[in-house]
């Protein structure tokens, strides 16, 4: 989709055309994801979103999407594996479990071996279920729990969570700096408090940063106050809707099916001529990223329980 140039408003405030396509932005640490992206969408960007919430204490990866992007947050959530780089703070408890919160109690830390920090690590990835923080932007009818806490109603929540990497970088006690792989949703300021309560002398986390957020890495992102000080560098950071989705196949739609695409009918696997489309021992993928004219169409799900062939299912329009 064609991007137009930045015109200037009567108030001398730069207004972009709603763009389409991903931002991979470097947040910094102090203001929350919905700032970051209420700094952007000054520049004209109405249709606005994220792809997994960081906390202001938080730095590093946080995807935008603008425009037909914001169609692409569920699956990038729901696909998409995170890497974050931290520090926690041995003997010491907050309401919030990390450094921004109301002390709640500390304790003696230097009886806590090394060696037995490091394993207590290495068991994160036994983890599969953990406390949600009172303080965080998860709801409960409708409302976020950090509000609730606000008003003294501290709602206990557990949530299922898959981790499949963590390890010690270094010790420096009473800090120690690890670094973690994990689903999305996870709640890094929960296992660093978990882990304190493991040891007998509580922990909370002093500093984070997102390294990685599938597809995309901290070495993709351009810093916020890059992107908010210079307009024109918004468009030149902006990433095409096809780079979110590196793994789903790219298909191009033939010219008589483009209108039944725009209009959400699903077409056959046999009106396109790629390889894997053919052969009973070819394994098909579960969803395609249709295109016309080199620009993205649609999101399409695979149906193979239909009566007469498989068919692409159209989940998500992009025109």
């Amino acid at each position: 989709m064609e991007q137009s140039k930045p015109q200037t408003s009567s108030s001398q405030e730069c207004v972009l055309p709603q763009l389409h396509g991903l931002l991979v932005v470097d947040k910094p640490t102090g203001i929350s994801s919905t700032s970051c992206l209420m700094q952007i969408k000054r520049f004209g960007q109405k249709k606005i979103g994220h792809a997994g919430t960081l906390d202001p204490l938080t730095t590093g990866v946080l995807l935008v999407l603008l425009g037909q992007a914001t169609k692409l947050s569920s699956y990038l959530l729901r696909e998409g594996g995170k890497i974050y780089a931290g520090t926690l703070q041995l003997g010491r408890t907050t309401d919030t479990w990390d450094s921004e919160g109301t002390v709640l109690s500390e304790k003696p830390w230097d009886t806590v071996a090394v060696d037995v920090i490091r394993r207590a690590i290495a068991d994160w990835v036994r983890v599969k279920e953990q406390n949600v923080p009172p303080f965080s932007a998860a709801k409960k009818d409708g409302q976020p729990l950090y509000k609730l806490a606000r008003k003294g109603t501290m709602v206990e929540r557990t949530k299922m969570v898959s981790i499949t990497k963590a390890e010690v970088c270094s010790i420096d006690l009473p800090f120690v700096h690890f670094r973690v792989h994990c689903s999305s949703g996870t709640y890094i300021r929960s296992l660093a408090h978990s882990l304190g309560m493991r040891l007998g002398c509580g922990a909370v986390l002093t500093q984070l940063t997102r390294e990685f957020s599938y597809p995309f890495a901290l070495a993709d992102a351009t810093p916020l106050a890059e992107l908010v000080g210079d307009p024109a560098a918004i468009i030149r950071s902006l990433l095409p809707i096809r780079r979110a989705l590196p793994d789903w196949p790219q298909l191009t739609v033939p010219d008589p099916w483009v209108d039944a695409v725009k209009t959400g009918q699903s077409i056959p696997v046999s009106c396109f001529m790629a390889g894997w489309t053919k052969g009973k021992d070819k394994k098909r993928p579960k969803h395609a990223l249709l295109l016309h004219d080199d620009c993205e169409l649609a999101l399409a799900t695979l149906q193979s329980d239909t009566v007469l062939e498989p068919q692409w299912r159209i989940t998500r329009g992009l025109w």
